[in-house]
């Protein structure tokens, strides 16, 4: 194959995916052989964020690379306007073989299915674990039987074949690449894993994280008023099984716990394969190397972290997204790097590889240079995050912005005091969270009224404003009173 030779695409997403629960990560929770593959034939990224914590959002921000301010899907309720530039229609428009299998989420209907796209088959909405229904183009419905990542795992399969099919028949150029797009369901709640890992941990006890037993002191109180305990699972379907008799407090936490982190691992096991069996696949067909393979999720998860489970918080584990790339030309095996990578960078680094110029109005930057070992000099120097549903749903969670360096974390709770987020709950003055990631990782030690902090807080308030002004985001008034009275 020519060197000059456009490379394929292959970008597999998950849903929840927290990064410490990859191996290649942190192997204290679990094994990931095929996964960390791609850590050791490629780049592990060590600062990769999301910029809102939530799925829907999440996704939208990757295929726009913009900020969900300006793409306008800020919640889970907010759809994808699919007359929006986005990165697979670039994509197919410079002669590439565009396919998404599996989780869609952005909406459905005229104006919401996906575009760009030479074909696509997705779930709707969350979709499900067994036996799942799946939507086409033109409204086709598709049924079959069997376990959810299996089955998208041989529809992304089957659409590489087609296209080397089509390539072999000289329906396509020489120069006509895929990109391929395989959006995993798991491990999205409620964590229902295939048959043949039901009794994957049965004979293990899970370690506990070291935040398990966080009483939140010092936390914001909003924060510690979320409802993400292992208490707010439900039994039956999170747990699979109703609590035993006789157990007091303390033992019927842990008993929950060990529930919900099997079954959570259980599924990613079976992504874990499904990685495996694609990356087998590609070597078999000769593409492997020719092809540019991007893990992650849409964002992180808690494990159990400050007795937590879900995401939609700035702290770390929520933060966080697994990122690992590998591209037998230009990626060095076994590199890792810990600039800070947002998920905007995500399509716009595709393109890059491609040879694609985004249009101005993108707001990702390529990590492409990254990849390479190299860092410009103006690489960002802080990650952006905002989170817009307050007190959403079940899980009371208020809604924040804030910024996080490599070093340190300012987090920002508005906590609605315009009333313009709606009735959803009760109006609270706003709070601020400040924490040293160097000496406190696990973000147990609210630093916001500490004096010997008040240059830190300067540094970050000015990066927080530098960055909302960069990319157009308006600050809420009170949380900026707020913060001109603690500088002072």
């Amino acid at each position: 194959m020519a060197a000059s030779r456009r490379p394929n695409l292959l970008f597999i997403m998950s849903d929840d995916h927290a990064a410490h629960a990859i191996s290649a990560y942190d192997d204290r929770l679990t094994t990931t052989p095929h996964l960390d593959r791609l850590a050791t034939d490629g780049m592990r990224f060590d600062a990769a964020f999301c910029t809102n914590s939530i799925c829907t959002p999440s996704r939208a921000a990757i295929l726009t690379g913009t900020y969900n301010h300006v793409n306008g899907v800020t919640t889970l309720d907010t759809p994808l306007d699919n007359t929006l530039w986005n990165v697979p229609t670039a994509l197919r428009d410079a002669g590439y073989r565009t396919s998404i299998v599996g989780k869609w989420h952005l909406g459905h209907g005229p104006h919401h299915d996906p575009t760009g796209f030479d074909e696509w088959r997705v779930l709707p909405g969350q979709g499900h674990y067994h036996n799942p229904v799946m939507l086409e183009a033109g409204g086709r419905v598709v049924e079959r039987g069997g376990y959810v990542t299996d089955l998208i795992t041989d529809d992304t399969i089957a659409a590489i074949d087609r296209w080397a099919d089509a390539r072999a028949a000289g329906d396509l150029g020489t120069d006509a690449p895929f990109a391929v797009f395989c959006h995993h369901k798991a491990p999205h709640r409620t964590w229902e894993p295939a048959p043949e890992f039901f009794d994957l941990y049965d004979d293990v006890e899970i370690p506990e994280p070291e935040t398990f037993h966080d009483t939140l002191e010092g936390r914001a109180e909003v924060v510690q008023a979320v409802k993400m305990r292992m208490l707010d699972l439900d039994p039956i379907t999170d747990l699979g099984a109703p609590v035993p008799d006789g157990l007091d407090l303390e033992a019927e936490i842990s008993w929950r716990y060990q529930r919900y982190i099997k079954r959570y691992l259980r599924t990613i096991a079976s992504i874990d394969k499904g990685v495996g069996r694609l990356l087998d696949h590609l070597e078999s067909i000769g593409e492997l190397d020719d092809t540019v393979i991007v893990y992650t999720s849409d964002q992180g998860f808690f494990l159990g972290d400050h007795g937590w489970f879900d995401k939609r918080l700035m702290y770390e584990e929520s933060l966080t997204m697994p990122l690992l790339v590998r591209y037998g030309r230009e990626v060095r095996p076994g590199s890792v790097n810990d600039d800070l990578v947002v998920n905007v960078d995500l399509g716009v680094t595709l393109l890059d590889l491609a040879g694609i110029a985004p249009p101005e109005h993108v707001q990702g930057r390529s990590i492409a240079p990254l990849l390479r070992g190299e860092r410009p000099d103006d690489w960002r120097t802080a990650a952006y995050h905002r989170y817009w549903m307050h007190h959403d749903r079940n899980h009371d969670v208020p809604a924040h912005y804030g910024v996080r360096t490599r070093t340190h974390k300012l987090i920002c709770y508005y906590n609605d005091p315009l009333g313009q987020l709606g009735a959803n709950g009760p109006v609270e003055p706003p709070e601020v969270e400040l924490f040293c990631l160097e000496s406190d990782p696990y973000e147990v030690d609210n630093r916001i009224a500490d004096p010997e902090l008040r240059p830190v807080l300067a540094d970050l308030v000015a990066e927080l404003r530098r960055t909302q002004a960069e990319i157009g985001d308006e600050p809420y008034p009170a949380v900026e009173t707020l913060l001109d009275e603690l500088l002072g």
